[in-house]
C-alpha cells in the first residue's frame, strides 16, 4: 500500500490534505472535528490584530452546474472575528492534543515590523508547525492596506517574508494572490525575502450574479453587494496554470508548493502534486460536503498510487512539470485527426452543430432510410481541435488519433511560417 505521508517544507503530515484557511478552521472545535475525520493537516483561520475583525450578515454565494452541484463558491468574509488570545490558546491546546498532525498558523497584519515580530513571538509560543502568511484575500482586508494589497506590490511581499524569517525559527509559507498579472513576480519576491514554501491560489475578485429583482450582486447584505474571493472547482485550471508556472521558472524552481484551489477529490490532488505541489489544501468541497470527504481522497489517492507503481508521494511529484511548456515550443508537425465510432454513437448530431457552426466543417451528416443520421469526420477539413470530442455526450465514442506525418519535431520558432523564425 502507498504511503501518502508527506514532508512539507520540514512539516511532516500522516497524508497531503490539508485544510485551507477559511470559515472550517476557525476554531477548536472545527480543526478537531477535521482531525478526527482523517486531515492531514490545517491552516487556521486567519488571524488579525485586535481588536478583531467584524463581519457582515449574507456573506456566501454560489454558481450551480446543469445538476444543481455547486461549481463556484464566492465568499465575502473577513479574517477571524475572533480575540488573538482566544485564538492563540486554542492553537496551543489543539497542537499537544494532536502533535501528529501538521498545524499551519496564518497571519494578517499591517506592514509594520513591530507588529509582526510580537505577533510571530506569540505564535512561536504555540507550538504551532509553521506560519502562513495571508497575501492573497481580495475583499475588505485589501480596503485596510492588508490581503492582497501587501500580495500584489513583490516589494512588500519581500519585506514582510524578511521580517518572519527574521523573527521567527518556524517555516515561512507564503500565500500568493491570483488578482495580480504575472503570479511568478509575488513568488520571485518571497522566495527573496526567504520563504520556505508558497501556497496558492487565494480567491479570485468576483462577481457571481446579480439578482435582477433586487439588481444587487449576490451575496445581498441590506440592498447592496461587493466584490468577494471565488473558489470551488471553477478555479481548479487558474490555480493548475499558476502552480505550473512557479514549479517551472528557473528563478522559483524548487520552491514547496501547496497547491490551492478547486480541489475536491483525489484526482484533483493527484494533478496538482503531477504539477509540483508537495501538499494541497482544500475549503469549498469541505464547507459543502463535509469532513468525511477526505476519507475518499485519502483511500483513492493511495489505490490509484498502487496502480501506478508509485510508493510514495514524491515518485510521481512535478512529473508533469517538464512537459508543460509555452507555447512557441510545441510540435508544428504533430497532428490529431478525430474519429466517431458509430456503434457508439447515438446520433444526436452535437458535433456536427459545434463543427459546422463554429469550427472546420469537418463532419459530414448522411440521412438515412430509417430516418436517422450518420456523422463522419471529412480528414482533409479537421484540424484536430477536440470541439466534437468535447461535444460529444457519449464516452469515447470520439476519439482523437494520431496521424503520424513522418515529419521530424518543429516548434514554432523553428517553423519557415513564422516570419520572426530563428534561423
Amino acid at each position: 500500500m502507498a504511503d501518502i505521508s508527506i514532508e512539507f517544507a520540514g512539516i511532516k503530515s500522516p497524508n497531503p490534505f490539508w485544510l485551507a484557511s477559511a470559515p472550517p478552521t476557525d476554531k477548536a472545535y472545527n480543526v478537531e472535528r477535521a482531525f478526527e475525520a482523517g486531515w492531514g493537516g490545517v491552516v487556521w483561520k486567519t488571524l488579525g490584530e485586535d481588536p478583531a475583525a467584524v463581519n457582515v450578515s449574507s456573506r456566501y454565494s454560489a454558481l450551480y452546474d446543469h445538476n444543481g452541484e455547486v461549481s463556484g463558491f464566492n465568499n465575502i468574509e473577513l479574517i477571524t472575528d475572533r480575540s488573538l488570545a482566544v485564538n492563540l490558546q486554542e492553537i496551543t491546546d489543539v497542537k499537544k492534543r494532536w502533535p501528529d498532525r501538521a498545524l499551519i498558523v496564518s497571519l494578517m497584519f499591517p506592514c509594520e515590523e513591530e507588529k509582526w515580530k510580537t505577533v510571530l513571538e506569540l505564535v512561536e509560543k504555540t507550538g504551532a508547525d509553521g506560519i502562513e502568511l495571508n497575501f492573497g484575500c481580495p475583499h475588505g482586508m485589501p480596503e485596510r492596506g492588508m490581503g492582497a494589497a501587501v500580495g500584489q506590490v513583490p516589494e512588500y511581499v519581500q519585506m514582510v517574508t524578511g521580517w518572519c524569517k527574521q523573527y521567527s525559527t518556524l517555516p515561512v509559507i507564503v500565500k500568493l494572490t491570483p488578482n495580480i498579472t504575472d503570479i511568478r513576480m509575488p513568488a520571485r519576491a518571497a522566495k527573496g525575502g526567504g520563504a520556505d514554501a508558497v501556497s496558492l491560489i487565494n480567491t479570485i475578485n468576483s462577481i457571481t450574479g446579480i439578482d435582477l429583482d433586487k439588481m444587487a450582486a449576490r451575496p445581498i447584505v441590506d440592498g447592496k453587494s461587493t466584490h468577494g474571493g471565488y473558489c470551488g472547482p471553477a478555479v481548479k485550471p487558474i490555480a493548475l496554470s499558476m502552480v505550473s508556472e512557479i514549479a517551472r521558472d528557473p528563478e522559483t524552481a524548487g520552491i514547496p508548493i501547496s497547491g490551492i484551489g478547486g480541489i475536491g477529490e483525489w484526482r484533483d490532488a493527484a494533478e496538482f502534486i503531477a504539477l509540483g505541489a508537495g501538499s494541497v489544501q482544500v475549503c469549498t468541497a469541505a464547507m459543502i460536503y463535509g469532513f468525511n470527504i477526505v476519507k475518499e481522497m485519502k483511500t483513492g489517492l493511495s489505490n490509484w498510487m498502487d496502480s501506478k507503481g508509485y510508493e510514495k508521494i514524491t515518485d510521481f511529484q512535478g512529473l508533469a512539470v517538464p512537459n508543460t511548456t509555452d507555447w512557441k515550443k510545441l510540435n508544428m508537425n504533430y497532428k490529431v485527426v478525430a474519429d466517431i465510432d458509430q456503434d457508439k454513437c447515438i446520433g444526436c448530431g452535437r458535433c456536427y452543430q459545434a463543427c459546422e457552426d463554429t469550427s472546420h466543417q469537418a463532419i459530414s451528416v448522411t440521412s438515412l432510410d430509417d430516418g436517422t443520421n450518420k456523422f463522419d469526420i471529412i480528414e482533409d477539413n479537421c484540424v484536430g481541435c477536440n470541439l466534437c470530442e468535447i461535444t460529444c455526450p457519449v464516452d469515447d465514442c470520439i476519439t482523437m488519433d494520431e496521424r503520424s506525418q513522418g515529419q521530424p519535431f518543429m516548434n514554432w520558432m523553428e517553423d519557415p511560417r513564422n516570419p520572426y523564425r530563428e534561423v
